[in-house]
């Protein structure tokens, strides 16, 4: 079974969930939502869409039913208007989502997009789900991932100033990121022996110590290390050069230095169809390739095409683990 948060409550996340019960079979993929049951069925009125909710979770899918552990709001949610009162019930549901998953109750978890800024706003601290299910699992580090069907991108670093990028990068987690983003590509993807493409850091990976040295004092000791090591790295490359056809066509996944160095190539060419992967957790998780978008909620509008491949790659990917 997976476990679903739809995230952020005034966002889209709970039209997501409710357009995907729209079109389930009894055939489908078993799946539970944990969020507030009332708020659920609020928004299914608001979109005009049929909406039973059940609290047995051994109850077969059907169309227009969702399976529910109900985690209440303190207040009634208005679509598109964030609520700090609402924070801590939103982290609580994802927090009872990780220790059915740490428990093996739900195979994987599958989260909708959270607003940070309103859990912060709610003093309390939230970086992003990466680093927050990274502490909750006790895992030793974590690297986001974000796929579509055609690239992987993952990320030395995450949701950081830029301006912290080059301190926060060093050879001690570079190597072992590198190293978890392989053990993934084996064990979950099934890839015998993966190739990885390695960005520098610097503008053509440092021009050779002109425009940088992070590329010759930390990336390309890492590289030569796991290469010693049978991993086939190869880099550091220019990122502007990296990603394009000639590249790529080698590659089973990429590493990027910095948030906005990858993933705006991989948004561009994949956005609404690509899945943001955590690797490093004891179990499975996925979410969605964008935001809350606040704007659309309630409206109908809300394109569920990443929801869906989110939903799709953690039965794969859990498939895969208890091969």
């Amino acid at each position: 079974m997976l476990a679903v948060t739809p995230g952020e409550p005034a966002g889209i996340g709970p039209d997501l969930v409710i357009q995907y019960a729209q079109s389930q079979t009894e055939h489908a993929m078993p799946w539970v939502v944990v969020a507030d049951a009332d708020m659920l069925r609020q928004r299914a009125q608001s979109l005009g869409l049929p909406l039973q909710i059940h609290d047995d979770l051994e109850r077969p899918a059907a169309s227009g039913a969702l399976k529910v552990i109900h985690i209440p709001l303190p207040s009634r949610v208005q679509p598109g208007q964030l609520n700090p009162d609402h924070a801590p019930a939103v982290l609580a549901a994802l927090d009872h989502a990780i220790a059915g998953a740490m428990s093996g109750t739900f195979h994987a978890l599958v989260t909708g997009p959270m607003q940070k800024s309103v859990i912060n706003d709610a003093g309390l601290p939230f970086s992003g789900h990466t680093e927050y299910l990274a502490q909750a699992a006790a895992a030793d580090d974590v690297v986001m991932l974000l796929m579509s069907d055609d690239l992987k991108v993952a990320l030395a670093t995450t949701h950081l100033p830029l301006a912290a990028v080059a301190s926060a990068l060093d050879k001690e987690l570079l190597e072992r990121r590198l190293r978890i983003l392989h053990t993934a590509l084996v064990r979950d993807f099934a890839v015998a022996k993966p190739t990885i493409l390695v960005a520098g850091l610097n503008p053509h990976a440092g021009e050779g110590g002109h425009l940088g040295r992070e590329e010759i004092e930390i990336i390309e000791p890492v590289c030569n290390a796991l290469r010693h090591d049978g991993i086939n790295v190869i880099g550091p490359l220019p990122a502007d050069t990296l990603y394009t056809p000639k590249y790529l066509a080698e590659a089973d996944a990429t590493m990027a230095m910095f948030h906005d160095q990858g993933l705006p190539v991989l948004k561009f060419a994949s956005f609404g169809r690509a899945v943001n992967v955590t690797l490093g957790l004891p179990f499975v998780r996925t979410s969605v390739d964008h935001g809350t978008a606040l704007d659309l909620a309630a409206s109908g509008n809300a394109d569920s095409g990443s929801f869906v491949q989110a939903l799709e790659t953690a039965q794969q990917l859990a498939k895969q683990r208890s091969s």
